[in-house]
């Protein structure tokens, strides 16, 4: 089967060959990897690339550039909580992130655009969490360091491409993912758990379903696919189904917000406290600041669960929405 490859490829092989530094023939392998198209036909040529590629950042002479992109994928955590956006290349991860968030990502029709995670932030009424665009996942190469960074999501968006069929990326991708001891939590039963496997969460996010004419191909995929996914049609494009994203997020995300308020005025419902579902008085003392657990007197809380104003203890288990008062 032909490669098909366009002219910028040659000429970007030709200044590799030349190439006289280890730093430079890096960046031009990528270069290379990224303009070549993925078909059938060029399995061979990318494997082969990767092979180098993977090559050269091993060297003696390439170290200190590993340990340079060995830092980039160390992400800061921030907002409520840390989600991978991953997937296939093409699949249309970029795009999702740059939609939902104020992150910039490079987005682009040519394969293997993004060679680093982005982070950026996504709102959800009235609190943020965070998005990680990753490169794409290849069984020909993967990264340690990006094995490693989605192992400590708290949530994995996992995105297909509706219109490349979307069913062999799915499977691909898990396949992949678990071979590391990344498990889907709805697969838990199917895996004995020890003690370096990781069970995370994970959202389908089907992209690419723009309007109601890829309606239908939606539903076939959702008549295959088994084993209780969570699945969800989306579009970078147009923002298809947003607002149901954020809502999934943030119930899989498994937090509650909590709100407080100085005696004898009223919450500030702006900027809420978030806690792990299950969180306690104490925790929330804790995260407000060590005083607060060291030297809390009494505790009120207005919610749902008991009557407005109501004299708890340290360990009473809040709920999403609670309102509580903190007396020193």
């Amino acid at each position: 089967m032909p490669t098909n490859l366009p002219p910028d490829y040659f000429n970007v092989e030709k200044r590799f060959r030349a190439a006289d530094t280890t730093a430079e023939k890096i960046s031009l392998l990528e270069e290379m990897m990224s303009l070549v198209p993925k078909h059938k036909g060029t399995d061979h040529l990318r494997a082969d690339l990767r092979r180098k590629l993977s090559r050269l950042k091993t060297s003696p002479q390439g170290k200190k550039g590993i340990s340079r992109r060995t830092a980039v994928f160390n992400i800061h955590r921030e907002g409520a909580g840390q989600i991978a956006v991953i997937g296939p290349t093409n699949a249309g991860k970029s795009a999702l992130v740059a939609a939902l968030t104020h992150a910039t990502p490079q987005v682009s029709p040519a394969p293997y655009t993004t060679w680093q995670p982005i982070p950026g932030m996504m709102q959800i009424e009235n609190f943020q969490v965070q998005l990680v665009d990753t490169p794409p996942l290849d069984r020909d190469f993967i990264e340690p360091e990006l094995i490693s960074l989605i192992s400590r999501a708290d949530l994995v968006l996992l995105v297909v491409d509706l219109q490349a069929d979307p069913l062999d990326q799915l499977e691909d991708t898990v396949h992949l993912l678990t071979e590391h001891r990344i498990v889907p939590l709805n697969l838990k039963p199917d895996h004995p758990p020890t003690e370096r496997t990781n069970f995370i969460p994970y959202i389908v996010l089907v992209n690419k379903n723009d309007d109601a004419a890829t309606d239908e191909d939606f539903e076939i995929f959702c008549a295959l696919v088994e084993q209780g996914w969570q699945i969800l049609p989306v579009s970078a494009l147009s923002g298809r189904n947003f607002d149901m994203l954020r809502k999934l997020v943030f119930e899989n995300l498994d937090i509650i917000r909590v709100y407080t308020r100085a005696p004898g005025r009223e919450p500030d419902f702006s900027r809420p406290f978030v806690l792990k579902d299950g969180g306690t008085i104490e925790d929330l003392s804790a995260q407000i600041h060590h005083d607060f657990v060291n030297n809390l007197r009494t505790a009120r809380v207005w919610g749902k669960s008991v009557f407005d104003g109501q004299l708890v203890q340290r360990d009473y288990i809040l709920s999403d929405g609670d309102i509580v008062e903190l007396n020193l």
